[in-house]
């Protein structure tokens, strides 16, 4: 078969049929609902599976390094999403990878629901980061396939889409929170496995009606002469990799210490090789390389809000379990409890952002004042967590309504921000690395966490005020910047708004 046009993709798909949007979004809504199910699922109680003693069903490890590992643990997660988007792009296409990254994270929530050891947890993190990064970026890449490049429904259709993940991420902590923190941890990582189950599932059988020939073939395949090239040099690396942890951790040079900053360091040097890459790539045009230079400082926002919004799983969870009042009307409620206000609230609000982007058309804010006001969100809402601390002290539990508010300010700020960003991605995207640019979007949270694994070591009761003063301070500042550049910005990007 020739490679397939972008327009002939598009009238493959169904174009009405789910809320006046390509019936195609039906798939990719309901397949992503489920996945994120099970990763905020499991995200939801990890952390405290970490730190919990063993007696009470936990692995005992520090808390400090808890936080780290949940930092690094998300970091992986998303810079895997590289290898997902390089396969998607030159092996077999976005949508073989949403099937086979599918089937890694059911097999990790899997082996963590298997009573065991430590070995066991490493076994789960190593399938879920690899299942993650083919599955994450290329069902974002699907919804950008399924629409035209000129149809104004796409801002929509990704805001429509970030509703589904939340609606997944709302009911997991819940459900599996609930299970996992009142119960037993690894029934809980059960439940996130069913779920993924079920996302393949709707996946498997709605594709063929509903995507057509969106994500059947790879954007720039491999050609016939590269093909042994890049097997072998694959099959070395991976080889080289395994002989030189073997070696190493027995040395006792490769420890959880190094491994944290390894992965911090190569959480901004990937992105920063990517970009270099893709704009001296011969296969980029020079208007795509225009836009490539306009992504850098919304690329570099984004991993400033990601910094705040991912400590959702580590600080404020922690947060939430020593420092917050959990005894509400004589009933004690789980920590977990509260990683579902993020979703809740973006279930509430996508609906009005997405008509309010759409009511506005082309009066509505470009895309970096997007950024810079999800980023003035960012900080505002680390500014309001630290008053309790201010005016009551740090030795006091806090009304857990303080940490509500908090996350309320954040969501305002993520909606401005996320699900434009997934947009953006695919606008600005130059044609031959489509997938790949949108693993870089998902590098920008990899980078924000493997930032959060070395900031998060600073964070203690004592400390609390300066460290949330800080770090809010900082979002606010250059929030105010990329707003004042933000003309600049929109001139390279070419005619995107």
């Amino acid at each position: 078969m020739s490679k397939l046009t972008k327009q002939e993709i598009v009238d493959s798909v169904p174009q009405k049929g789910f809320f006046g949007h390509p019936k195609g979004l039906f798939t990719l809504f309901f397949t992503e609902f489920w996945e994120r199910f099970s990763y905020y699922g499991m995200r939801a109680i990890l952390v405290f599976y970490m730190y919990y003693e063993v007696t009470k069903g936990g692995l005992g490890l520090s808390q400090p390094l808890a936080l780290s590992i949940m930092s690094i643990y998300g970091s992986l997660v998303y810079m895997s999403g590289i290898i997902g988007g390089w396969l998607a792009d030159r092996i077999f296409g976005t949508s073989k990878a949403v099937f086979y990254g599918g089937i890694l994270i059911m097999l990790g929530h899997i082996a963590l629901a298997i009573p065991g050891s430590l070995t066991l947890f490493f076994v789960s993190m190593i399938l879920i980061v690899l299942g993650t990064g083919l599955l994450k970026p290329n069902v974002s890449s699907l919804v950008g396939d399924i629409y035209a490049e000129k149809d104004n429904r796409r801002d929509s259709g990704f805001s429509i889409f970030y509703m589904g993940i939340n609606m997944g991420g709302f009911l997991a902590p819940l459900i599996v929170g609930e299970v996992g923190m009142k119960h037993n941890f690894h029934l809980g990582f059960g439940i996130a496995a069913v779920g993924m189950f079920l996302g393949l599932v709707l996946f498997v059988v709605t594709k063929k009606k509903n995507l057509g020939l969106a994500g059947v073939q790879p954007a720039n395949p491999l050609k016939p002469e590269e093909k042994k090239k890049v097997y072998t040099r694959l099959g070395i690396g991976t080889l080289l990799l395994i002989v030189l942890v073997s070696v190493l951790i027995p040395l006792g040079w490769l420890t959880f210490e190094s491994f944290i900053l390894i992965v911090g360091i190569l959480g901004f040097l990937i992105p920063t090789a990517y970009f270099i890459v893709m704009y001296r790539s011969p296969d980029t045009k020079d208007e795509e390389r225009s836009r490539i230079i306009a992504y850098i400082p919304l690329f570099l926002a984004a991993v400033m809000f990601w910094a705040i919004a991912e400590q959702g799983s580590t600080i404020l969870a922690l947060y939430a379990d020593t420092r917050t009042n959990l005894n509400i009307f004589g009933i004690r409620i789980s920590p977990a409890f509260f990683q579902s206000f993020n979703p809740l609230f973006i279930i509430m609000l996508a609906p009005v952002f997405a008509w309010l982007w759409v009511k506005l058309g082309n009066r509505q804010p470009s895309i970096p004042r997007k950024f810079s006001l999800g980023l003035l969100f960012a900080g505002l809402s680390f500014i309001v967590i630290l008053v309790p601390g201010y005016f009551g002290g740090t030795n006091a539990l806090v009304n857990p309504l303080w940490l509500v508010l908090s996350i309320f300010i954040l969501v305002l700020g993520e909606l401005c921000l996320s699900p434009v960003g997934l947009s953006a991605t695919t606008k600005l995207a130059p044609e031959a690395f489509s997938a790949q640019t949108m693993s870089l979007w998902f590098l920008s949270n990899a980078a924000a966490q493997a930032l959060n694994a070395q900031i998060v070591k600073l964070y203690s009761v004592e400390t609390e005020m300066l460290y949330f003063g800080i770090i809010g301070g900082a979002a606010i500042v250059l929030s105010i910047v990329l707003f004042a550049v933000s003309p600049i910005i929109s001139r390279f990007m070419k005619g995107v708004h």
